[in-house]
Formats: structure tokens, C-alpha cells, sequence
């Protein structure tokens, strides 16, 4: 399987991505990290209106292999979550960067998203090129 990694979004080395269109932010987990896990089976994200703090666990995804925490690329508020993907969690195999986003965030500090990679640097970093 070929893996894709849109121009458009930026990546963490802990494989969640974000996409910035003014003060909200889309966040999900990249193609990469949904084939690593495998069978995705549960999905445990902040309610709206919760706070995340960049670099710190707001939530997890299990599947049949492991649990891993996700962690916020940017601190914000929660203003959207999908809450399709939490019912049917598996979907998230299908299309990670569109209909299987996990949140949407008002970040406080748009530059924080600077800090994560463009699809070229990810790409290299997962894929070893």
C-alpha cells in the first residue's frame, strides 16, 4: 500500500497531523500511523470545549495490536469532534486526512504548528528515504 501524506498539512514525529486554515485546526493521525496500528478499534477523544496543551496526551486510539496516546500538536480550545469516527473507528483506515479527522481546535498560538514537519520531512523521517 501506498501511503499518502498531503502538502497541506503538518506532521508530528508522533505521527498526528495538522491542518491550519486561520485559528482552527483540523487534527488527526496520519495514513503511516493508521497502517501501524491495524485494526482500529476504539477512539477515546475530548469532549468540546475541553483545553489541549501542545505536546500533551488529549486522548487515545486502541487497536488490536496496541493503545497509544494522541498527543496536541498546537494548545487550544476544542470546538468540533468527529464524533462518525468514534462510532465507527475503523473508517479511519479509509481516509485519514479527510472524513477521518479526529478534532477541531481554536489554537491560541498559530507559530506552534511551525514546529511540525512538512509532508517531505515526514515522509523521510517514516519511510527512511
Amino acid at each position: 500500500m501506498t501511503l499518502k501524506y498531503p502538502d497541506d498539512l503538518k506532521y508530528l514525529d508522533t505521527h498526528e497531523y495538522i491542518r491550519l486554515e486561520g485559528e482552527i485546526a483540523t487534527i488527526g493521525i496520519s495514513a503511516f500511523a493508521v497502517d501501524q496500528l491495524g485494526d482500529i478499534v476504539f477512539l477515546d477523544l475530548p469532549e468540546v470545549g475541553a483545553g489541549l496543551e501542545k505536546g500533551e496526551a488529549f486522548g487515545t486510539v486502541e487497536s488490536v495490536k496496541a493503545v497509544e496516546d494522541l498527543k496536541a500538536p498546537v494548545t487550544g480550545i476544542v470546538v468540533e469532534r468527529n464524533d462518525d469516527i468514534i462510532e465507527a473507528p475503523e473508517d479511519l483506515a479509509e481516509d485519514p486526512y479527510g472524513a477521518g479527522w479526529l478534532l477541531k481546535v481554536r489554537v491560541d498560538n498559530p507559530s506552534e504548528a511551525d514546529e511540525a514537519f512538512s509532508a517531505p520531512e515526514y515522509r523521510k523521517m517514516v519511510e527512511g528515504e
